[in-house]
């Protein structure tokens, strides 16, 4: 069967956090859908984004790396134009950036509250801005951010009410900016995942925790990145063209319980 909606081919995309995890593997998903990928990323994590560039390279597409920290508006911008003065129109945006932490409320420090949200939300503010001003210039393009099912659950057992606060505030960016543009050619939606096996969630202290979730997951395991590229995929694409303002849950069911 033929699926010409779902084909990036033509298109550029940008990618942050593309050196690992989830945005490593949304960048590759989206050359393997046909599009030429920017990837964004700290200086630390240039190995990582060589791999996403080689990954990329095998599948036919043409890659770029773009350094920058989203919290740094400049930055942003900068790589932003770089994007564009190498691949060429920026036509898609998946702002994956962001962090993880947990302490409980009344323990928590200042800088810990400020840097949740100056990476995780504030973050996907720059990037969204930087991108919808070439989106709007060229009067078409999809941005997609990645929030979380903690934007719309508090996840029992983990104290994180500033990682949750900063996801429930990318997903109403996400509606807002998405209302805000509806006319004027640029779709904004965001993709919330459960729980993903990804470094960011392993090592020997998340042994328990992570059995856990799977046994508490309908599905009965943790999701992977790859679970997000077919979402991701479709809502870039024209199979998704009257798709705005919408937060697709990636949960094996996760919320339904």
């Amino acid at each position: 069967m033929s699926t010409p909606r779902f084909d990036l081919t033509g298109r550029t995309a940008l990618v942050t956090g593309a050196g690992s995890g989830i945005g490593q593997r949304l960048a590759v998903g989206l050359a393997e859908a046909g599009a030429d990928v920017g990837c964004l990323d700290l200086e630390r994590q240039r190995p990582g984004l060589a791999e996403t560039i080689d990954r990329i390279g095998t599948a036919g597409r043409r890659a770029i790396t773009l350094i920058a920290d989203v919290t740094d508006a400049d930055q942003v911008d900068a790589a932003i134009e770089a994007h564009e003065s190498q691949l060429g129109p920026l036509r898609i945006a998946v702002n994956c950036a962001g962090i993880n932490h947990s302490a409980r409320a009344e323990e928590m420090t200042d800088a810990d509250w400020q840097r949740m949200m100056s990476v995780n939300l504030t973050g996907v503010f720059y990037c969204c801005r930087a991108e919808s001003r070439r989106m709007l210039h060229h009067g078409a393009g999809s941005i997609i951010n990645i929030a979380s099912m903690s934007a719309t659950i508090a996840n029992r057992g983990l104290w994180q009410v500033h990682y949750n606060t900063s996801k429930a505030g990318v997903k109403h960016l996400t509606t807002s900016l998405a209302l805000e543009w509806a006319l004027r050619g640029i779709r904004v939606n965001s993709i919330s995942p459960g729980y993903i096996a990804t470094p960011m969630i392993s090592g020997p202290e998340w042994k328990t925790k992570t059995d856990r979730f799977a046994d508490e997951t309908p599905m009965g395991r943790l999701g992977t990145p790859d679970d997000l590229v077919g979402p991701t995929v479709f809502l870039a694409s024209d199979a998704a063209a009257y798709c705005t303002g919408t937060d697709l849950l990636v949960d094996g069911g996760f919320t339904g319980w």
